[in-house]
């Protein structure tokens, strides 16, 4: 079982009628500088394939500068290519504050 503060994730593929694949990456523990890599490598191969990938920020605990520049990342390469989405559900205060803070919850609301 991975620690508390380990940051971990569940794939779920299902088919949505209206846009096709959907994947929920359920995030869980610490996104940071250490692992923001591994977010990134799970959903920059899906892009491509479109359809919609929600990320579930909902059970994680902490969010560093690297973990939301790979969020960003993820959401900009998906309005750049242009076949599929990415969107972000279950944010906690603690998430949101930081998007307040930065100015960039009209980028993770959209």
């Amino acid at each position: 079982m991975p620690q508390n503060d380990s940051f971990h994730y569940e794939v779920e593929k299902s088919e949505d009628p209206h846009t096709g694949t959907l994947t929920t990456i359920t995030c869980h523990g610490r996104l940071v500088a250490g692992n923001s890599g591994e977010i990134s490598d799970l959903v920059k191969p899906m892009l491509p394939l479109g359809g919609r990938v929600v990320i579930d920020l909902g059970d994680l605990n902490y969010l560093d500068s690297s973990g939301l520049g790979a969020l960003v990342g993820l959401k900009v390469s998906a309005i750049k290519q242009g076949f599929g989405t990415v969107e972000f559900v279950k944010m906690t205060p603690r998430v949101l504050e930081l998007l307040r803070i930065t100015n960039l919850m009209q980028l993770f609301s959209s």
